[in-house]
């Protein structure tokens, strides 16, 4: 029990000696008040307790913990070159899954516990606790995994089936798609509407002269 202390001490050592914006805030408020960094951490882990005991919207604050500290160190995971890291927050968000979908169909019946927000934010925080019996490892091995084990060929030809089905669907609706678009789509030109031109009518000055040559025509042939 002792060296799991010191695991999860020297944890928060280690982040509060690294750069980022809590440790940035924490070295400002040190410069400004003289009081150590380390002190504020207590402070405000302290100060967050109380406000999921007794203050209002505690359930965003849960949220936020089980949330943003395990996305941080998701993504400094992803950047690192160990693969260990990975397998450590790829197993706590997938537990974090499966307490999501669980809860959503029994907050309505756990919000009404007392202190129902203290004991989740605990149980997350058991979740990503730095040693190898953390809360999303042992739920993994002896309950995810199983579970899954069992069920993996079930679960495979169930989501095989629905992405044809979908895969279906959408190609017969993008066919009628394009094919109203063809009917409805003007392929001749507008018909013209204007009235046939008329060619000009004979003037006096073409009859007085055209019609003796018409007369004439045939003996010139000749």
């Amino acid at each position: 029990m002792f060296s799991i202390f010191t695991k999860i001490k020297e944890r928060v050592e280690a982040f509060l000696n690294e750069k980022n914006i809590v440790t940035d805030c924490l070295n400002k408020i040190e410069k400004k008040t003289g009081i150590k960094k380390r002190y504020l951490a207590i402070g405000a882990v302290s100060a967050t307790g109380l406000y999921l005991l007794f203050g209002y919207g505690a359930s965003l604050l849960c949220n936020l913990i089980g949330f943003v500290y395990p996305a941080y160190f998701s993504i400094k995971a992803i950047e690192s070159p160990n693969k260990d890291d990975d397998t450590q927050w790829l197993t706590y968000w997938v537990v974090y899954g499966f307490f999501g979908v669980g809860e959503f169909f029994s907050d309505i019946f756990l919000y009404w516990f007392p202190f129902y927000y203290v004991f989740k934010c605990l149980f997350l925080l058991w979740c990503m606790a730095p040693f190898s019996w953390n809360g999303s490892q042992v739920l993994y091995r002896h309950l995810v995994r199983p579970f899954f084990l069992k069920h993996e060929a079930t679960v495979d030809n169930m989501v095989s089936d629905l992405s044809g089905k979908a895969m279906t669907a959408a190609e017969s609706v993008t066919r009628e798609v394009l094919q109203n678009l063809a009917k409805n789509r003007t392929i001749h030109p507008a018909e013209r509407t204007e009235p046939p031109k008329e060619l000009p009518s004979s003037s006096p000055v073409c009859s007085h002269f055209c019609l003796p040559l018409l007369d004439y025509y045939p003996a010139l042939l000749t």
